[in-house]
């Protein structure tokens, strides 16, 4: 096994333990304990993230986990009986969300790594009643879905966790109709991290670490072959000082937050050509 195979294994590995913790969580817990896990409050607080999905047409609370970054979903342009695959669906808010945009003649498809999540989607699904909406076990990088299934891809705060994004990209590419869209919310940088930040595997599940800079994120999304490229919201994101206390001295406190480095929710629209 190569090493770099050896650290994207390792990466999805601490991402799944992190996530099956949070399953079992409510929303306010995983916002409360910071890292969204009885990990302490060392590392990335999910609240300084997510946006209020609570005002949103077919947002279920059960669903709501915290865990976005974004709105991706109310920014999709979804329409009724459209096919729309949502990556990393956690306990399927999203899905929901999109359901009932699709309504009865439409197919919502969460895909999702980690098992306790898929479990706890399909329980809430089975509640509501909705028989349009399905959830698959299956890795980003390589999705268990067919050429050319979806209208529609949405996707919150997930796609910095996979490590080969060119991987996922190409892939979010293929499951798309000719003429389909994605509206996708992640984590980006501009400027740099500092390195013990970016090597720490915690603040990698915690979406930072595993967030690259803007112009390379738009140029991965362009190389897979998307055009029509629109940053559709974008807000700054302000680490708390307790958790770049745990990564930097006191000077290299200062020294980061002189040095401009920006880290920003985006919310990006692009479209596979018709």
């Amino acid at each position: 096994m190569t090493s770099d195979k050896k650290k994207s294994d390792q990466l999805k590995e601490t991402v799944k333990q992190k996530y099956a913790a949070i399953s079992e969580q409510s929303k306010s817990e995983n916002e409360g304990s910071c890292c969204g896990s009885s990990c302490g409050c060392d590392t990335v607080d999910y609240a300084v993230f997510a946006d209020d999905y609570s005002e949103m047409e077919g947002y279920n609370e059960e669903a709501d986990l915290g865990l976005g970054c974004g709105l991706p979903t109310g920014y999709a342009h979804i329409k009724e009986g459209d096919t729309v695959v949502d990556l990393g669906s956690g306990a399927g808010n999203d899905c929901f969300v999109a359901r009932k945009e699709v309504g009865e003649t439409g197919r919502v498809i969460g895909l999702d790594m980690t098992k306790p999540m898929i479990v706890k989607a399909r329980k809430n699904a089975l509640k509501l009643g909705f028989e349009n909406v399905s959830f698959v076990m299956g890795d980003i990088e390589e999705m268990p879905l067919e050429d050319e299934l979806a209208d529609v891809v949405v996707s919150n705060c997930v796609m910095n966790l996979v490590p080969d994004k060119r991987k996922a990209f190409g892939e979010t590419y293929r499951i798309l109709k000719e003429g389909g869209h994605f509206s996708i919310s992640d984590v980006v940088i501009s400027g740099e991290l500092p390195d013990t930040i970016k090597e720490d595997a915690e603040m990698y599940a915690g979406c930072v670490a595993g967030a690259i800079n803007k112009e390379d994120y738009l140029e991965i999304v362009e190389e897979a072959g998307f055009t029509n490229l629109k940053v559709q919201k974008e807000k700054r994101i302000q680490l708390p000082d307790g958790i770049l206390e745990k990564y930097l001295s006191e000077d290299e406190q200062q020294q980061f937050k002189d040095s401009g480095t920006g880290i920003f929710s985006i919310t990006l629209y692009a479209e596979r050509k018709g």
